[in-house]
């Protein structure tokens, strides 16, 4: 009574895990693409949050375009000024520290582990710092 009752819930299963799509994982390009596009509004995000406002308007606007060849600069200047938050009260809110920990782990993903599969088509630092552009 038990093996038939067994055999029939592994049929089940089994049908059930064939019938799902497998997710596809990202590239490391679109995986870079989406952390840059999650990155520039958490930043805008933070600028215009109740409890962040007040520290970090002095920040400059951060665009990520991961087309230009300054963004690694950028980002770079971008995180040296999120340390020196650290004498204000904000830098320890958890929306801070999230968006320092994301900007460093694409900062890593894009010059370590997809190194060589991003091409910049673009060399112009100013485009990073206009509120105007939409990349």
């Amino acid at each position: 009574m038990l093996a038939p009752t067994l055999l029939l819930l592994l049929g089940l299963t089994v049908t059930e895990l064939w019938a799902q799509p497998y997710p596809i994982p990202p590239t490391c390009y679109s995986k870079v693409l989406t952390m840059g596009r999650e990155i520039t509004q958490t930043a805008a995000q933070i600028k215009t949050d109740h409890d962040t406002y007040r520290c970090t308007a002095h920040l400059p606007d951060l665009y990520i375009d991961i087309h230009n060849a300054c963004v690694m600069s950028t980002m770079s200047s971008y995180l040296s000024l999120l340390n020196d938050l650290r004498e204000r009260r904000c830098a320890y809110t958890r929306k801070v520290q999230n968006l320092e920990a994301v900007i460093r782990q694409l900062y890593i993903i894009m010059s370590q582990k997809c190194h060589g599969d991003l091409v910049f088509i673009r060399d112009n630092c100013e485009a990073l710092q206009y509120r105007g552009w939409r990349g």
